[in-house]
């Protein structure tokens, strides 16, 4: 299928009826085939993805992607985009996060500095078919539940419900008005009217209250120790957190060309502040092995921030997956061609609200940067405590917000047009997320095979 051009100042009915029309090219019940490609190779995927990063680092990767199916899930991003490339797809692309499963939805702090849920990992961002989210969101309900060992009955119910919650989304979001999509967001008051029973509002604040206490202070207290002369330094905890030398004016140089991508009132907070220390950090699954700092600012007043300083690869989407990525409209050609640029503008387009510290840079070894502050009230549920009703209520918030996030692309009427009001792409998502789960599986028992080979190096407990 190739890519839907929309005409330029399309109508929002207009962009609808063109998704109706779309429905007979690509029936909506095809979403749910799924057919491997005799060649497919996941683990040489992986291996490609680890030619790029850090050596000592690629063991730990492979390590945290052996805990589980849905461990290897969160790493697999690669080899799923390839696997998405080969299947049915409507032909209507989005600003999409590339990575959109049920573990990148979270808590964080809003400018206002009010705690609110959305997506909150964009690594993979990019120009995206609207399903492959989609898609990548929904087998993430799949492989959660039975992590969980929730019956298949519950499981597929989670699932159905999280295409349905999409799809109905998607239905109401299309003919409001631009500026009201652009503004909703989910916060506490929202979070709690999802919520059913005292036992999960308590465990809600609970959840809030943890994220609010995580900040710079924080942070200051936990890893830093004083040095000789009284100045904070980050203190190694291996291989977690671990000093690394030669690496000191690269770290201020990017940050010198980050400032400049910020706006002016935060260029000029930031002109107060000092880099005094850093640190490599080992983040993630999927990010395992690429280059990650945390950087430690001190103020006049010697008040501590933590930025995290993280490298930008070109998006799976691109890589494997053969979309290419537009650049957003803003800078015109200046910084288009950077991956830095790339995860924050497409993060500042998807989530409702942003970190104002979010930034880009390129390195003087032509390393991608972008630049976030570290830990600033971030939290996540536990999905491996989750029961059937919990897990698919959670599942039905994450799909109405990654709905919220593609409506922010001009046309995405014509998603509501091609999902209409019928079931067709529920079950669909739900044969799909069923019969992938049962190939991440299979992928999985060749993950573990391919490191009691040493095709892969591996390092658990991590």
């Amino acid at each position: 299928m190739r890519e839907v051009e929309l005409p330029p100042g399309v109508t929002a009915r207009d962009a609808f009826e063109l998704g109706r029309r779309l429905r007979k090219d690509v029936r909506r019940s095809e979403q749910g085939e799924f057919s491997p490609a005799v060649n497919r190779d996941p683990i040489a995927i992986l291996q490609q993805q680890n030619e790029q990063r850090l050596k000592h680092l690629v063991p730990v990767r492979i390590g945290r992607m052996l805990e589980s199916p849905f461990a290897y899930y969160r790493g697999a991003a690669g080899p799923m985009a390839s696997d998405l490339a080969s299947g049915p797809w409507s032909g209507l692309t989005v600003a999409g996060c590339g990575d959109a499963h049920v573990g990148n939805f979270g808590l964080y702090a809003a400018p206002d500095r009010q705690v609110v849920f959305d997506l909150n990992d964009f690594d993979e961002a990019g120009t995206s078919p609207w399903e492959w989210d989609v898609k990548r969101m929904a087998c993430s309900i799949e492989i959660g539940c039975r992590n969980n060992g929730i019956s298949a009955d519950d499981t597929r119910e989670a699932v159905l419900a999280a295409a349905r919650q999409y799809r109905e989304t998607m239905g109401s979001l299309w003919s409001m008005p631009a500026l009201e999509r652009y503004y909703f967001r989910v916060d506490y008051e929202l979070l709690q009217n999802q919520l059913k029973g005292e036992k999960q509002r308590q465990a809600l604040d609970q959840g809030i209250s943890r994220a609010r206490k995580r900040t710079s202070d924080r942070v200051l207290k936990k890893i830093t120790t004083k040095g000789p002369e009284g100045e904070p330094k980050i203190v190694a905890q291996p291989p977690i957190l671990q000093r690394v030398d030669g690496y000191g004016d690269r770290i201020r140089h990017v940050f010198d060309r980050y400032t400049a991508t910020l706006r002016p009132d935060l260029a000029l907070l930031l002109s107060q502040f000092t880099v005094v220390d850093y640190a490599l950090r080992v983040v993630g699954v999927g990010s395992v092995g690429t280059r990650c700092f945390i950087i430690l600012l001190v103020g006049p007043a010697g008040a501590p921030l933590f930025l995290q300083l993280k490298e930008a690869v070109p998006s799976v989407l691109e890589t494997y997956g053969g979309i290419k990525t537009r650049p957003l409209p803003g800078l015109g050609d200046r910084d288009s061609n950077l991956s830095g640029y790339r995860v924050v503008s497409y993060q500042q387009t998807l989530q409702a609200a942003s970190d104002p510290f979010l930034g880009w840079a390129r390195g003087d070894l032509g390393f991608d940067y972008y630049i976030r502050q570290f830990k600033d009230m971030k939290g996540s549920a536990d999905l491996a405590t989750l029961k059937p009703k919990p897990f698919r209520r959670y599942g039905r918030l994450c799909a109405a917000l990654l709905a919220r996030a593609h409506s922010q692309s001009p046309g995405s009427a014509a998603i509501a047009g091609y999902l209409g009001k019928s079931d067709s792409f529920d079950k669909a998502i739900a044969s799909w997320s069923r019969e992938y789960a049962n190939q991440v599986e299979r992928d999985f028992v060749e993950l573990e095979r391919s490191v009691k080979t040493g095709r892969l190096p591996a390092e658990t407990g991590v």
